[in-house]
């Protein structure tokens, strides 16, 4: 129970950013807006990497993993937020909140057609129940709509890339990733955005923006994290697509924005393509091959089966390896389960 808790609130900090990133829009321009969230969001992580520091040590990434982490960086830390923002000028926030349902479609279809994970014929209806919600949002707010609907789609493209590259990095925690993305992102996001206009918000809301930024989007992960370690990324992960429903109702609480029946009838479905997608879990008979890494983990999920001097229960995070393994059982694509089926 602790766990679900812990990731309900991270679902409830990330939707704060889109009524909170709105309002903010009001004193910033989106490159300088999306500089200061990221740079709060390292600022969050800076304990928990200190802390990670003293217990685990320095791990040097490869150039594998430093290309990944670049890539994550880039399209996830300075691409990413920049568009979704520009959307939020051109459409409610609700509308907004509910199109980042797109998310979870782009980093389902780029696994099936990049890194040939199995996705059923339900989770392609998924896809397109998402698609078609969209489609009814964008259509009745016309062309406006539209643009921020394609705006937002780019911006969940590349959090799917991001979500696929951070999956794949090696010896580094979600933490010590977040902290780079944030601190590099966010400092080159900010540098351009005060190049290209000064910043003209008050102290008060320079300060709010990263304490936005620290909340929704650090704190927001950290604690996905720590529930993804106790009950499971995909029941976690099911949790967090609560997300833009949550965004989308605080929204409508503080803006007052009005819902329409075709509203009602995108936000339908986009709940039950959603369920659909999370659902996509799949069991065959698959080979691991050796490897040695260090992320999060437990002893009760049938890979890690190395011992320790003394008991251990609980999640733990160290530099460990993996014997080569032949086995089924159901599973979702994640750090264990890159394999063609």
């Amino acid at each position: 129970m602790y766990g679900l808790l812990l990731a309900f609130a991270a679902a409830v900090l990330f939707a704060a950013s889109v009524p909170a990133s709105k309002l903010l829009l009001q004193f910033f321009d989106p490159l300088q807006l999306a500089g200061l969230l990221y740079l709060g969001a390292a600022v969050a992580m800076v304990p928990v990497v200190s802390t990670e520091r003293r217990r685990f040590g320095r791990v040097a990434l490869d150039r594998a993993n430093r290309a990944r982490l670049a890539g994550v960086v880039i399209l996830g830390g300075m691409v990413a937020p920049i568009l979704l923002l520009a959307a939020f000028r051109l459409a409610t926030a609700g509308a907004v909140a509910l199109l980042l349902n797109f998310e979870i479609v782009a980093t389902a279809v780029l696994g099936a057609v990049l890194f040939h994970e199995h996705m059923g014929r339900g989770a392609w209806l998924g896809v397109g129940g998402v698609v078609a919600a969209s489609a009814l949002l964008c259509g009745e707010a016309g062309r406006s709509g539209v643009v921020a609907a394609l705006l937002v789609a780019a911006a969940c493209t590349c959090w799917g890339i991001d979500n696929h590259l951070s999956a794949l990095i090696d010896g580094m925690t979600p933490a010590r990733s977040t902290l780079w993305k944030g601190a590099v992102a966010g400092a080159t996001n900010l540098a351009l955005g005060v190049a290209a206009g000064p910043v003209r918000a008050s102290a008060a809301a320079v300060v709010g923006a990263v304490v936005v930024g620290a909340v929704s989007y650090g704190a927001s992960i950290a604690l996905h994290t720590a529930a993804a370690q106790r009950v499971g990324a995909v029941r976690a992960q099911g949790i967090l697509a609560s997300a833009p429903f949550l965004g989308a109702a605080l929204s409508l609480v503080i803006f007052g924005e009005h819902v329409t029946a075709l509203q009602v009838t995108a936000i339908a479905l986009f709940l039950i393509s959603v369920v659909v997608l999370v659902a996509n879990e799949h069991e065959h008979l698959h080979r691991h091959v050796a490897v040695e890494h260090i992320h999060a983990h437990t002893h009760d999920d049938g890979h890690h089966v190395h011992e320790h001097p003394q008991p251990v229960t609980m999640a733990h995070t160290h530099w460990h390896r993996h014997e080569p393994r032949v086995h089924a059982h159901s599973h979702w694509p994640d750090l264990h389960h890159r394999h063609p089926h």
